[in-house]
């Protein structure tokens, strides 16, 4: 395939892409195809602005965009990375990159190993690196400058039992040791049996308050308490740096609701911003066989799994669930059908892009894609440009599609160019760039 200015010509290719993402999954869950696990909704504070029986309409095509006014590179800074999850930038531009075996590495700017090679970051607690499962994302504290301090989501074990933990410490790049280690946040109750679908991205608030998304755990018996507001399974929880819940959290009038949900009804969302100029959380999240989203996370709404979906039960082409919508259930801002964008012709099979990270580019390095927001693609093996009308997406273009990698983080640098981390053992850092 050849690249098309920030665009890829990628005719030819859909057909071998949607086959391949119907025989991996959606990338990022399993097997969810239990027409029982729909669930009941409970009583509760019912959202506004319900969109009732009337699903929105579909989201745009990938449009060709316009000549660009500079034209876009990929370099690659590194790609000795196994498995990178996430990646944080440090203030003297030096970075931290997480691998799902429970490696924190220090890298350079320009990507190579601090230190001169020693660049492992000790002192980490154990985590289950089985499955999706293992050491994920990483974020500084709004306030590290002064107090030097990480947060790092994980899958944690416990007397064969599984879940999302989040952990604090404080960083000493010198030694390159954490101290103070502790785990301030476990989404409750731990499950058996999956090793899936823990969410697990971490997004600070402009009140220094700490956005948690959690996943659903993938499997049949636990998917229904995404919509059970006495469980952490597919919720975003809102705390603070201590892991309590955050003042200003929604209540729901439920008994023995947790009092750190934020919103609920989530099924594995594994990428999330705010926006830059609402402040409010943009999410990206996995749906089952089609049906991924990227969603506005609002303080007490209900985002519908497992009981609407616009995705089918896997290798069929049955629809999910009880349809689209649902009166108290928040619909998308967009969706996808298939790998690669393309319209779905009813009554076929959908398919996943599988989206991971996510960011919204506010720099002026590259001044065509200002004001877009960027989602990283496994299955999909692309980074979709969402280009954006207040919260509405007018626009899609899937970049890079070429390449044939699956794309795990997405994240704008302090140089005002993008970067990405590719999945899998040989996982690389990208940076995209102008010359």
């Amino acid at each position: 395939m050849r690249a098309t200015g920030t665009g890829i010509d990628w005719r030819g290719c859909a057909l071998a892409l949607m086959l391949a993402a119907l025989a991996a999954g959606c990338g990022g869950g399993g097997n969810g195809a239990d027409a029982g696990a729909t669930g009941a909704v409970p009583t509760g504070t019912v959202a506004p602005d319900d969109p009732g029986d009337t699903p929105p309409a579909p989201p745009p095509a990938a449009p060709d965009s316009p000549a660009p006014e500079r034209a876009v590179r990929v370099v690659e800074l590194a790609k000795d990375l196994n498995s990178p999850w996430s990646l944080a930038f440090l203030p003297d531009g030096r970075m931290l990159v997480t691998e799902r075996a429970g490696r924190l590495r220090l890298r350079n700017a320009d990507g190579s190993p601090a230190n001169g090679g020693a660049d492992e970051i000790c002192c980490l607690p154990a985590v289950d690196a089985a499955g999706q499962g293992g050491l994920l994302d990483v974020v500084l504290d709004p306030a590290f400058a002064a107090n030097g301090r990480i947060y790092f989501s994980f899958s944690e074990a416990a007397g064969g039992l599984n879940g999302t933990a989040v952990g604090r410490a404080v960083v000493d790049l010198a030694s390159r040791r954490l101290s103070g280690v502790t785990v301030i946040y476990r989404q409750q109750p731990k499950v058996a049996g999956s090793t899936g679908h823990y969410g697990s991205r971490l997004v600070f608030d402009r009140q220094g308050m700490l956005f948690v998304t959690m996943g659903e755990r993938q499997i049949d018996s636990q998917n229904v308490y995404a919509q059970d507001l006495t469980r952490g399974n597919g919720k975003v929880v809102r705390i603070t740096t201590d892991g309590a819940p955050a003042p200003g959290n929604p209540g729901f009038g439920v008994s023995g609701a947790q009092p750190e949900i934020w919103s609920y009804g989530h099924r594995n969302p594994q990428g999330a911003a705010l926006h830059p100029d609402t402040g409010e959380l943009w999410a990206s999240e996995h749906g089952p066989q089609g049906g991924d989203e990227v969603n506005r996370v609002l303080p007490g709404r209900n985002y519908g799994w497992p009981v609407i979906s616009w995705g089918q039960y896997y290798g069929t082409t049955t629809a999910w669930g009880e349809g689209t919508a649902k009166a108290g259930m928040e619909q998308p801002v967009t969706y996808w059908e298939t790998i690669d964008g393309a319209p779905w012709v009813p009554g076929s099979a959908k398919s996943s892009i599988a989206p991971s990270g996510m960011a919204f580019y506010t720099a002026d390095a590259i001044a065509q894609w200002k004001g877009n927001l960027f989602v990283g693609a496994l299955a999909g093996t692309a980074l979709w440009r969402l280009v954006l009308e207040g919260n509405a997406v007018v626009s899609r273009q899937r970049l890079l599609a070429e390449r044939g990698e699956r794309i795990r983080d997405v994240r704008q640098g302090p140089d005002g160019w993008l970067y990405l981390l590719t999945d899998g053992a040989g996982g690389k850092l990208l940076r995209l760039r102008t010359d």
